[in-house]
């Protein structure tokens, strides 16, 4: 079969079926009679015309009446009370109207809706109890094989065989609505003359949203006979308001004309359908279908009725017991991706550990972790100059953490090009700047429709043109691209719950990272105070010891030996190491407590300054100082910043025993993921002189930490470069050294402070 497409204008209505007021049709069927009363007298004000088959009245007769013209007084009270209760828990009303010598029954069917009364009247069609109490076992046979079923569509299987037998309808139906409105045979039981529709789609035109709104309302809806002449109200409108009346929760009200030729077309003659409702949405519908007319009685639509609210009820627990064991492997990866997360020390480190645990969680094929201003990338994915974009446009469409299409391509036009691997995406927002991104690849699919789905395009006497329903229902085969196999719920529920488990472990470890930092906070105080005190206390009999060997050596240095003063000048010596290393301490611990004097400061006047001491201090050194490229001004705290490059520049001409010795100090715009960041600066200091080993480039910024003897190389106490890493720590910036030995080293360090250029 060819499929032809159409390229509709915007002349054509193309929603001409959602539009349709289906609700205000001014008709109702004709196999019983409407009555819409007023309050509180029950005022007959409008009806349908037809009163005169059904109670021998003319519809002029009865409007302006009160309802007790027609029924008896223990009838009224019986309405009466009604009012006040669930007119679900009371309908059918049995009611008696006397003509002439003929007593009447009928079942009335009464609501409340704008303020109005409905009262419904159909012909009892069986009059006994004993049908009813026969109806009643048949229907709690139903409702346990229902129970018994063990999986969905098992039950829809007991259900479509079950109200067959009750109404005797040629088909039953099970038919279920996707995500987009459209609809499949899922479980089916008929005359083995007709057609089977068992597997065919249905587009979401044939039950436009009107209509499934009206079903999730009323909860069955019959159409005895769709030939039926429609029966027009009287008067037209609601003399109240001279509006249409609204016939929303009708039973009889008249059916869209577009749906009757659709069944005309399909061949059916009666229809009824029976509303399946899950989380107060509609989740599908029990369809009957009859060649030839055929009421089903009141009495009978209502265990109908009862199965479809049962069958309703169990749905939630059959579809959590499809794919059980799928779910069970997704429980416990789910479980040991939250270990995992748990024991990790980031987020981020986490989830890249995971790998192809990721993948399987989902049942994906790629998986792409953005966090920050990284993207790490599992599997199969879209190429990585893609995703960013990607990733863009997802953070506008994700509502509630949540987002997953099986044909992005469809929504997201640049997927076209990569739909191979990407057609289908499940993505979930962890925080503003972390998300997970799941993919799936096209799969080439084959769906049977219910004929064309495309509606065809007729020209109506007017001119004007209209989608009509399609004339033939044969299957209709149609190839699918862009697509993916469709996310299951349980994929998305285990993803739903997986965004609580981490957003809980996240805030856990943060809640333990704030007790560390206030008790590491508390002991770096402590800590400090603690070695201001001893040093400072310590300096006492230090000096004690030092001054005591020295008027030893003044008083008896004529009565000791060599020896004896040897050993007393080699204590002198240590107490002044000792009494150095005790300054620095001091000095370091008071680096630690001293407030930060934030000022604008001129990085070029800082470097020149400390250059002229170090050449003053060493004006035998050639040295040779480049600065490739004027500093930038910051805001840092002036003195610690002139003693860290006075530090760094010395270091640098310390340890450099060539003849031509060269310092270079400079900096650099630093590097994010994003390129180059101008509010942030990595500065550096360079030197050509002995170089570190690379097994001692973290030691070097230990206390008193030296990698050579105390005599070689000027001495010092190894205190200098740690002061260096608490000033730069204290600005809020970090610092690393790069070193080949033999050839020299560079200090990086950079700056989280405001740029004033």
């Amino acid at each position: 079969m060819i499929n032809q497409v159409v390229d509709l204008s915007q002349s054509v209505d193309l929603t001409n079926c959602d539009r349709e007021p289906i609700q205000i049709p001014g008709l109702i069927q004709p196999h019983g009679v409407l009555l819409i009363l007023q309050e509180p007298d029950l005022k007959i004000i409008q009806v349908s015309n037809n009163t005169l088959a059904f109670l021998g009245q003319q519809p002029q007769d009865l409007l302006g009446k009160p309802l007790s013209n027609l029924l008896p007084p223990k009838q009224i009270y019986a309405l009466q009370q009604c009012l006040s209760e669930e007119f679900e828990y009371v309908n059918p009303l049995d009611i008696f109207i006397k003509i002439q010598t003929k007593l009447l029954r009928f079942d009335g069917i009464v609501h409340r809706f704008d303020s109005l009364i409905f009262l419904e009247l159909e012909p009892k069609k069986t009059s006994s109890k004993t049908d009813f109490s026969q109806f009643a076992q048949r229907v709690k046979s139903t409702i346990t094989k229902i129970q018994k079923a063990s999986t969905l569509l098992e039950m829809c299987g007991v259900v479509v065989k079950e109200v067959r037998k009750i109404t005797g309808f040629d088909r039953v139906m099970v038919y279920q609505f996707d995500a987009a409105g459209a609809g499949r045979v899922i479980a089916e039981d008929r005359l083995e003359t007709l057609t089977p529709y068992l597997g065919l789609h249905y587009p979401s035109s044939d039950i436009p949203q009107q209509a499934q709104q009206l079903y999730t309302l009323n909860w069955l809806r019959l159409i005895p006979d769709s030939t039926y002449e429609p029966v027009a109200l009287v008067p037209a409108h609601n003399p109240l308001d001279s509006r249409p009346t609204d016939l929303s929760l009708s039973v009889l009200r008249s059916v869209s004309p577009v749906h009757l030729e659709y069944l005309k077309n399909m061949g059916v003659v009666a229809s009824m359908s029976i509303s399946l409702i899950q989380d107060q949405k509609l989740w599908g519908l029990i369809a009957c279908h009859h060649s030839t007319p055929n009421y089903v009685p009141y009495s009978v639509r209502t265990i109908c009725e009862f199965v479809g609210q049962v069958m309703s009820i169990e749905l939630a627990s059959k579809e959590d017991r499809e794919d059980l064991d799928y779910k069970i492997i997704l429980k416990s990866l789910q479980t040991k991706f939250v270990e995992s997360l748990s024991k990790s020390k980031s987020f981020w480190d986490g989830l890249v550990q995971l790998n192809s645990n990721l993948l399987d969680l989902v049942g994906a094929t790629g998986v792409a972790v953005c966090a920050g201003e990284q993207i790490v990338c599992i599997g199969k994915t879209p190429p990585e100059t893609e995703l960013p974009a990607l990733w863009d446009w997802i953070k506008t469409e994700i509502q509630h953490n949540l987002f997953h299409t099986r044909s992005l391509s469809e929504i997201y036009p640049s997927a076209e090009s990569f739909k191979a691997v990407a057609s289908g995406l499940l993505g979930l927002k962890i925080s503003n700047q972390n998300y997970i991104l799941w993919f799936r690849p096209e799969v080439l699919q084959t769906i049977n429709w219910s004929g064309n789905p495309n509606k065809p395009l007729e020209v109506a006497a007017d001119g004007e043109m209209r989608l009509s329903p399609r004339k033939s229902f044969e299957r209709w085969q149609e190839t699918v691209q862009g697509c993916s196999t469709a996310w299951k719920p349980c994929e998305i529920e285990i993803v739903t719950e997986l965004r609580s488990l981490i957003v809980g472990i996240i805030l856990s470890q943060a809640d333990e990272m704030a007790k560390i930092n206030l008790e590491l906070e508390r002991s770096n105080i402590e800590l400090d105070a603690f070695a201001y005190v001893a040093s400072h206390d310590l300096k006492e009999p230090l000096r004690g010891i030092h001054n005591y060997s020295n008027f030893l050596m003044e008083d008896y240095g004529d009565v000791l030996h060599e020896d004896g003063i040897a050993k007393l000048q080699t204590l002198v010596r240590l107490t002044q190491r000792m009494e150095d290393l005790i300054n620095s301490l001091l000095y370091y611990s008071r680096l630690g407590r001293t407030e930060l004097s934030r000022k604008p400061t001129n990085l070029n006047d800082l470097v020149r300054q400390s250059i002229d001491t170090l050449r003053i201090s060493q004006p035998q050194q050639p040295i040779e100082f480049r600065l490739p490229r004027l500093l930038p001004t910051i805001e840092c705290d002036r003195t610690q910043f002139s003693e860290l490059f006075t530090n760094l520049i010395g270091n640098a001409i310390k340890y450099n025993d060539r003849t031509e010795k060269w310092v270079e100090i400079g900096w650099l715009e630093s590097e994010t993921g994003s390129g180059k960041d101008p509010s942030l600066y990595t500065f550096y200091v360079r030197d050509n002189g002995i170089g570190i080993p690379q097994q001692h480039l973290e030691r070097v910024f230990q206390i008193f930490k030296r990698l050579h003897a105390q005599d070689e190389y000027g001495g010092g106490t190894g205190a200098g470069l740690t002061i260096v890493q608490k000033i730069v720590d204290r600005h809020g910036g970090k610092i690393w050294v790069e070193s080949v030995l033999g050839e020299g080293s560079t200090f990086y360090f950079t700056l989280s402070a405001a740029v004033k250029v």
